[in-house]
């Protein structure tokens, strides 16, 4: 067992996994945010909040901490925390919002804002994510995997290793910036190597990925499931074999993130020879908040003491206005006070500076007493043009059961909230390259929607009036996100597009089908 012996001749023990399973989440937040404020004291928004005073609390009563901390730092959004602090970070000033200097940020467009977002990254950060990536790893013990699987290649489907360098700061994707600084001892499973891994173009990656794929024998391999599908599809058709495990046979693990998988499930699994182990991760490029501790469970547990403090906002109306943008009196509450199937939008603050910053996904606790999770959706990925309070995990699940019902695979989808008459109406685009009629699927997802939500039910005998589901050639999403910059790496489609991106997407459609 390579790998596991590996973490153990490396000194990383099994401790920082058994604190957080018998620890009450409360003492180990409350540590984690201590250690955050000491560490940023004597930082510009240390010194601009008054951090020393917030740090007395934690000598007052239980929430004194808390009361200090929430009224003393305000909440803040990319958009917010950028023109305040992070822009002097990029100009290369020190002892912003965290000590010394910031050499490497990570791009990242999320999947709302129409640019890209500089998002800091610290040696802090670095070694956070390494050594929660550490705990994953060493949570597969509880699996029953054969020994031998440890001695496989992990491929990681990620950005660009060669950053960008302007004289004062690297930047690039966070699998890259990750990828770039792995353990030596690491190194030897790590799959496609750091040659490949430098290549910035993601058409010609994919393509020596298919190339090496007979000389490697992969077990596990990590990414986003529509970029790991188009890679896969691409292997099997090089080589004309029925399924993937006839070049890698001993693949047994899929670790994925950044959205859900069931959409992707059906095509998948088509792919494959033999039965997979997927297991979700929830790493963002501001830090790695969770990841699927246990087997046989679709939920995450929130990593307590890791270098993250996390903050829960009710994601109601009381909080949020109709554009999801968090309301000035927003009601926030500490891991102790959530409750069970509630949605809740996520602050955190971090060992990478970033401070009760609005991270943009909902998520909800299917257990309190083990911080387990699921992701729901974006606070700004959500249709409710007339109160039908659509999520993207409704979305999801509409589109699962509608692929199962007419025996299709879903690649990508996404959902435009437009005017219709005097009312309103949802646009569908559904990437599919199977045969499917448009009204047979426009029923399904509706019907299934009706199922799901009973706002949605109610709206659609009222202000929304129409339903349009388009099935196109999954090849346009990757097209519009290769024409927008967006291929590859951590990039994802967005499920629901509002604004800037909205309108490129209908140009992009208009362009390529002028009938429409």
């Amino acid at each position: 067992m390579a790998i596991l012996s590996n973490l153990l001749k490396n000194g990383i023990r099994l401790r920082v996994s058994l604190e957080q399973e018998y620890s009450n989440p409360l003492d180990l937040q409350k540590q984690q945010l201590q250690k955050l404020l000491l560490k940023c004291e004597r930082t510009q928004i240390g010194k601009r909040y008054d951090f020393s005073w917030i740090l007395k609390g934690f000598k007052g009563s239980e929430n004194e901490f808390y009361e200090r901390f929430k009224t003393q730092v305000p909440i803040y959004d990319y958009n917010s925390i950028y023109e305040e602090f992070w822009h002097l970070q990029l100009q290369g000033k020190k002892n912003i919002t965290w000590p010394g200097a910031v050499n490497y940020f990570a791009l990242s467009s999320g999947t709302s804002g129409a640019s890209s977002k500089y998002i800091p990254i610290t040696k802090s950060m670095v070694k956070a994510i390494r050594k929660t990536g550490v705990r994953q790893i060493l949570s597969l013990s509880k699996y029953d995997l054969p020994s031998s699987l440890f001695t496989k290649g992990i491929l990681m489907l990620g950005g660009s290793t060669d950053l960008e360098f302007n004289g004062t700061y690297f930047a690039g994707d966070l699998s890259g910036i990750t990828a770039g600084r792995l353990p030596i001892w690491f190194q030897r499973f790590y799959k496609p190597g750091k040659k490949i891994s430098r290549n910035r173009n993601w058409g010609d990656k994919l393509d020596q990925i298919v190339e090496k794929a007979p000389d490697w024998d992969i077990g596990i391999i990590v990414g986003v499931p529509a970029w790991l599908q188009l890679l896969i599809e691409k292997i099997i058709d090089r080589y004309q074999v029925k399924d993937i495990h006839e070049i890698w046979p001993n693949l047994k693990i899929f670790v994925h993130g950044g959205v859900s998988f069931e959409p992707y499930r059906k095509g998948f699994e088509k792919l494959l020879g033999k039965p997979m182990i997927y297991i979700e991760t929830y790493l963002a490029s501001e830090g790695f908040l969770a990841f699927q501790a246990m087997p046989n469970r679709k939920s995450m547990r929130l990593v307590l003491n890791n270098g993250i403090f996390h903050e829960f906002v009710p994601f109601t109306s009381d909080n949020f206005d109709e554009d999801g943008n968090i309301k000035k009196e927003a009601k926030t509450l500490k891991i102790d006070e959530i409750e069970e199937d509630k949605d809740y939008a996520v602050l955190i603050s971090t060992c990478a500076g970033a401070w009760r910053y609005l991270i943009g996904d909902v998520i909800r606790f299917v257990s309190k007493s083990e911080s387990e999770i699921i992701i729901t959706g974006r606070t700004k990925h959500f249709l409710s043009l007339c109160g039908e309070h659509l999520s993207v995990d409704n979305m999801n699940k509409a589109i699962e059961l509608a692929s199962e019902e007419l025996n299709i695979r879903v690649k990508e989808f996404t959902v435009l909230g437009v005017p219709f008459e005097s009312l309103f109406a949802h646009n569908w685009y559904v990437g599919t390259d199977d045969e499917v009629d448009a009204v047979k699927l426009t029923e399904s997802i509706d019907r299934e929607l009706k199922k799901l939500n009973d706002d949605y039910a109610v709206e659609r005998n009222h202000a929304l009036k129409k339903i349009e589901v388009r099935p196109l050639p999954s090849g346009d999403f990757y097209e519009w996100m290769r024409q927008n910059g967006k291929e590859g790496g951590q990039n994802k489609f967005p499920r629901v597009l509002k604004g800037e991106k909205a309108k490129s997407w209908q140009e992009f459609i208009r362009a390529k089908y002028p009938d429409l």
